[in-house]
């Protein structure tokens, strides 16, 4: 057994079994994703456990409205059936019996303030914002997540395609921390079937050795 088969077990799951999860099994989870690096040692997130299922379903169909609102203002018929095309993906979450939705809040950017006191332009601070430090402190911790969560033999799911109805959604689950914004979502529960994923690039079409 490879000491990497942890990494190996995470798959995209949408399907999950109606099997509750554990509280202390949640716990465990979110506890690993804290122990992800972040810039400053800002730890710039917050996790939100939806295990309510009339909740979920709630900002299921709150996805759903603003799909409907945003789509009814667009003239281009091909932008709108892509649109549309992608909502049942952006809803999947309400298959799981446990729904966790992470937050995050602005980075102080290195940098970024001396850029601005030496009069830089836009594109010299677009250049350095480009990178999102602050949403690579969020990635990090979502990924020790999802590798926990499969590691205890749960499924998961990285999802930012709902979040154009972040307001929407958080006004549903009532969640109003102050400077936080919704990042992502994942649903969470015992996969149903099998998983698996899509291929993977060869190692050496995306490495470059330096020497």
């Amino acid at each position: 057994m490879s000491q990497l088969d942890f990494i190996y077990k995470r798959h995209s799951v949408r399907s999950f079994k109606e099997e509750e999860v554990p509280l202390n099994d949640i716990k465990e989870i979110i506890k690993a994703a804290t122990y992800a690096p972040s810039g400053k040692n800002s730890q710039n997130w917050h996790f939100v456990v939806v295990k309510n299922k009339a909740k979920i379903e709630k900002m299921a169909k709150a996805i759903e409205i603003k799909n409907e609102e945003l789509a009814s203002q667009i003239e281009d018929q091909d932008i709108i059936d892509n649109f549309k095309r992608y909502l049942k993906y952006a809803t999947v979450f309400k298959n799981a019996p446990v729904t966790i939705l992470i937050y995050t809040k602005a980075y102080p950017v290195t940098g970024l303030n001396v850029l601005r006191e030496l009069g830089a332009s836009t594109k010299e601070i677009h250049k350095l914002l480009r990178p999102a430090p602050g949403i690579q402190n969020i990635g990090a911790a979502i990924e020790n997540l999802m590798l926990a969560a499969a590691n205890m033999g749960y499924g998961t799911c990285w999802m930012t395609s709902p979040n154009y109805a972040a307001q929407e959604i958080s006004e549903v689950i009532e969640f109003n921390k102050e400077d936080y914004f919704l990042a992502a979502i994942t649903p969470l529960g015992i996969p149903a079937g099998e998983v698996k994923s899509p291929p993977r690039k060869d190692v050496d079409e995306v490495m470059t050795i330096v020497e």
